[in-house]
């Protein structure tokens, strides 16, 4: 089982940054991507920003430019920083992990408890 932790979230006025930060722990092989997801009230869950291990990422283009998503493979934690916040980035904001576990190197995938962000104007 791979638990992710999420830190980071609040409330920022527009034009303000958070960072926000996910933990990942127990037992697994490898964890290949990590990635930040979000779902606002009414809408579906979709793609922040993903960074595999090797350090290449990928982003929505409604946060390119604004938000940085970068990783620490020793601690296995991923960031994001986010710029320039705009009321429209208000959301749960999810932490996601993608590897193989121990036994088999079964692929898992693993969801944070979400942390809210909320951005006022």
């Amino acid at each position: 089982q791979v638990q992710l932790v999420e830190s980071g979230g609040g409330l920022v006025q527009a034009g303000g940054s958070l960072r926000l930060s996910c933990a990942a722990s127990g037992s697994f092989f490898k964890i290949n991507t990590m990635g930040w997801y979000r779902q606002a009230p009414g809408t579906q869950r979709e793609l922040v920003a993903a960074i595999t291990s090797g350090g290449s990422t990928n982003y929505a283009d409604s946060v390119k430019g604004r938000f940085t998503i970068s990783r620490d493979n020793a601690k296995n934690t991923v960031y994001l920083q986010m710029n320039s916040l705009k009321p429209e980035d208000t959301a749960v904001y999810y932490c996601n992990a993608e590897g193989r576990g121990i036994v088999a190197g079964i692929p898992f995938r693993s969801w944070g408890q979400g942390t809210q962000v909320t951005v006022s104007s």
